[in-house]
């Protein structure tokens, strides 16, 4: 599995990790059972957020006796973001986790409290040793300037955001800024929101003749695609250990200039948005 830093300052993590959104709204056993098979196959990037609800639990027992083995990140509610509200917040997750530590604590998505508040209170967290980095959601270029006005340089660790093959708008300004930052970029639901291209559409035939070449899933191709810029990471959702171990052999593909080209071509980016799109 493929690794690279996470932000200018951080330890190695491999680019394709595990995102636990609805985890636990299946089959626990199963859940545990993929969660541990990617943790074996090398996708020990593990994200969740308090917002995921159980999500936590199903964690904690698959890390059971890994922990170190994990990079943990976890999120606070934008309502929970005062100063004293992400500290409890990040508080309730590490005994739901059943851990002692964050390796990265992210704001959700801006909302109404002062981002100094949040700040200050990323920066106790570290003090105390309960989280290691902090970095946000669904930020786009004008959120992401303020931010850097308020931390300071090489303070922001991610922004974790919506990019798959069929929504690309962080490609005009989120992914430039954060090249130029130093700042790792996240992709959750990389194979969209239950609207993964058919393969009878014309973009799912040309990521499928790609897949044929390679032997391998369509969907490793579409992951392959999102991180080919070193910035990026990907977190998909498995819901069983074979989907995992599907995800996980993405971490090794490497595209062609030529396929990238193909793939740029069948699923264009568009023009830049008024906002940045999420879920």
């Amino acid at each position: 599995m493929r690794k690279q830093k996470f932000g200018s300052r951080g330890p190695d993590v491999t680019i394709i990790g595990q995102g636990t959104w609805y985890i636990d709204r299946g089959d626990r056993k199963a859940a545990v059972a993929a969660l541990r098979r990617g943790i074996e196959l090398g996708m020990t990037h593990i994200d969740t957020a308090e917002m995921y609800g159980d999500a936590g639990l199903v964690i904690a027992e698959s890390i059971a006796g890994k922990r170190d083995e994990v990079f943990l990140v976890s999120k606070v509610l934008p309502s929970n973001a005062s100063r004293r509200g992400t500290i409890t917040a990040c508080e309730r997750s590490l005994k739901r986790l059943k851990t002692e530590r964050l390796d990265c604590y992210l704001l959700h998505w801006r909302g109404s409290f002062p981002l100094e508040d949040t700040v200050a209170a990323f920066d106790e967290l570290i003090a105390a040793g309960k989280i290691a980095s902090w970095g946000v959601s669904n930020f786009d270029t004008d959120d992401l300037n303020e931010l850097l006005a308020v931390a300071g340089k090489g303070k922001i660790v991610c922004n974790q955001v919506l990019y798959h093959l069929q929504e690309r708008a962080i490609e005009h300004g989120v992914i430039p800024w954060c090249e130029r930052n130093g700042v790792a970029v996240v992709a959750y639901s990389p194979f969209g929101h239950n609207d993964f291209p058919s393969a009878h559409s014309k973009g799912g035939q040309t990521l499928q003749a790609i897949a044929d070449a390679h032997r391998v899933t369509a969907r490793q191709v579409a992951l392959a695609f999102l991180t080919r810029i070193q910035a990026v990471f990907a977190i998909p959702k498995a819901s069983n250990a074979d989907h995992a171990a599907d995800n996980a052999a993405a971490g090794n593909l490497r595209l062609s200039e030529r396929e990238i080209a193909a793939l740029d071509a069948a699923f264009p980016r568009g023009p830049k948005p008024r906002g940045l799109p999420m879920l």
